[in-house]
């Protein structure tokens, strides 16, 4: 198998990993060099435990979260992938009080590979909330 389907495959696991919160695939699937920056934490997350950490922050207000890869192009050495994520906001979020409001997002992300296949970054493509933080709109 060459490195192309590799990652396809790895991506394919990727998505199973994200909705059941799989420890073991994530040590799998991502680097433990891996470093991660996100809203769930001040301080930087590494690995595949890192990357959970911040799949469990979701859960933390929308436990009914779920990722479905809808599309991806894929490299040697990364990957452009198209998620839809939704769920329902459940519980306090934030500071924002559970209102069980449904939502459905398109988010795009881009993951790079180290020379054994194991993911060593991802970079959330911001889109529109950029424009909104940029004017105060969001925090």
């Amino acid at each position: 198998m060459g490195r192309i389907e590799q990652n396809i495959n790895t991506m394919k696991k990727f998505e199973k990993m994200i909705n059941t919160a799989d420890e073991n695939l994530a040590k799998e699937l991502i680097s433990d060099r891996a470093a991660f920056s996100t809203p769930a934490s001040k301080e930087i997350l590494y690995g595949g435990k890192g990357y959970l950490s911040v799949v469990h922050w979701l859960r933390a207000g929308f436990p009914d979260v779920r990722w479905k890869l809808e599309d991806i192009c894929a490299e040697e050495t990364k990957t452009a992938v198209y998620w839809t994520c939704s769920g329902t906001h459940m519980l306090d979020f934030l500071g924002i009080p559970a209102t069980g409001k449904k939502f459905s997002a398109k988010v795009m992300n881009f993951y790079y590979f180290d020379d054994n296949g194991k993911i060593i970054n991802d970079i959330a493509a911001e889109g529109m909330i950029a424009i909104l933080r940029a004017i105060g709109a969001c925090p």
